[in-house]
């Protein structure tokens, strides 16, 4: 279409051109005592070359009054290119783990009028990694009242540094600046926040968090598990002096956790210190009947408060189908011991000793014989439980 018309205007200015020239018109200049005549054909042509000589002198004196601006735009898109060049650079650098390099090129595309706050977050990481804490923090600072983006960069990156250095309470408090300026909690926040009530050890926060990342599907279950697991255990840790506390603890925690070996294990050691045998006796028989273990079982020897003639029938039931444990066995030896049952402890020891030799069979057998009146024989069990004690 366009070449249409230029086709059909071509024509028509050939058009004009030849009924110009047959044209007899004249044109009459008079300016006394001077008078000039042309041919009309002659003044329009005239008339048009001095438009277009009008027409390109403006533009030549509007292209000379802007050229400083454009020289000004030209220097400014070439710094800038430079500027990008050298971020670009700076992040090959930083990634590559050059951070001497990278915090170089960074500082050199700020200067360059590069302004994104990337720039200014790439030479605090790079300075950090070089352990130049105060230029980190001076980079850190440019960054601040930069765009949404790069103000969440900057204060992830400040909580990130914070934890390297163990001020989980700081790194607490940049996540929350991060949060009440509107922003909502990512899964990259939500890691460090885990990180940072871990060190603060705020288990209940931990649990929390742990749980959050786990419905976004952001953690493995089974590390979220374990996690929570430390979480359970550190509670009953820290209120192993409290036996309401305990309590309450162990109401609170899922059952999924309160029959694992390690947390039944931690409860029942607490329940045992402060004199709750019963209590510990309880749990450690639930658990066993959930799951079998060892050190679960060896412990259950050790809760030996009054009659324990209810523990040596449930020990005995265990036995039917761990006749081979030495947990097992030592625990009923533990117990027939306390219970006076002097025959059958002493072939529960010997039975456990011949399972596995440990140590604290051989020092309850001693125990056994100082109870019999035999002090040679306890002696000789108290020798072969320290020559396990040397060799262990």
């Amino acid at each position: 279409m366009r070449f249409l018309i230029w086709l059909l205007a071509l024509f028509a200015a050939a058009v004009a051109v030849t009924l110009l020239s047959h044209n007899d018109g004249y044109v009459l200049f008079v300016h006394p005592p001077y008078r000039m005549e042309m041919s009309l054909t002659m003044f329009v042509f005239t008339l048009i070359a001095l438009f277009i000589a009008a027409h390109l002198l403006v533009q030549l004196i509007s292209s000379a009054i802007q050229l400083p601006r454009y020289v000004r735009a030209f220097r400014a898109e070439r710094a800038q290119s430079k500027g990008r060049l050298a971020m670009q650079e700076a992040l090959v650098a930083f990634f590559e783990g050059r951070y001497a390099a990278a915090e170089k090129a960074a500082v050199q595309a700020m200067e360059l009028g590069e302004n994104s706050g990337l720039n200014s977050i790439i030479a605090a990481r790079a300075a950090n990694e070089l352990r130049e804490f105060d230029r980190r923090d001076a980079y850190l600072s440019e960054a601040e009242g930069k765009t949404v983006g790069e103000q969440t960069m900057r204060l992830m990156t400040r909580a990130e540094f914070q934890l390297d250095q163990k001020q989980p309470q700081s790194a607490l408090s940049s996540l929350k600046e991060l949060s009440d300026s509107g922003i909502r909690k990512h899964i990259g926040a939500l890691n460090l926040e885990l990180k940072a009530q871990q060190q603060s050890r705020n288990w209940d926060a931990v649990l929390d968090v742990a749980n959050q990342l786990e419905k976004r599907n952001a953690i493995n279950s089974t590390l979220s598990a374990q996690m929570r697991q430390q979480a359970w255990l550190e509670k009953i840790k820290a209120c192993a002096q409290d036996g309401a506390m305990l309590r309450t603890v162990l109401k609170e925690m899922p059952n999924e956790f309160k029959h694992r070996n390690k947390v039944a294990v931690e409860a029942a050691k607490a329940f045992k210190h402060l004199g709750e045998c019963s209590v510990a006796r309880t749990l450690l028989t639930d658990s066993l009947n959930k799951e079998w273990s060892s050190e679960l079982v060896a412990l259950y020897g050790d809760c030996l408060e009054g009659s324990v003639v209810a523990q040596i029938d449930q020990a005995e039931r265990w036995l039917k189908t761990h006749h081979d444990d030495a947990g097992l066995l030592l625990a009923l030896g533990k117990l027939c011991l306390h219970q006076e049952l002097w025959g059958k402890a002493q072939s529960y020891l010997d039975a456990s000793l011949s399972v596995q030799p440990s140590r604290e069979a051989y020092t309850t057998l001693a125990k056994l014989a100082e109870k019999l009146h035999q002090p040679d024989e306890a002696f000789k069990y108290y020798q072969q439980a320290n020559k396990l004690a040397c060799t262990d």
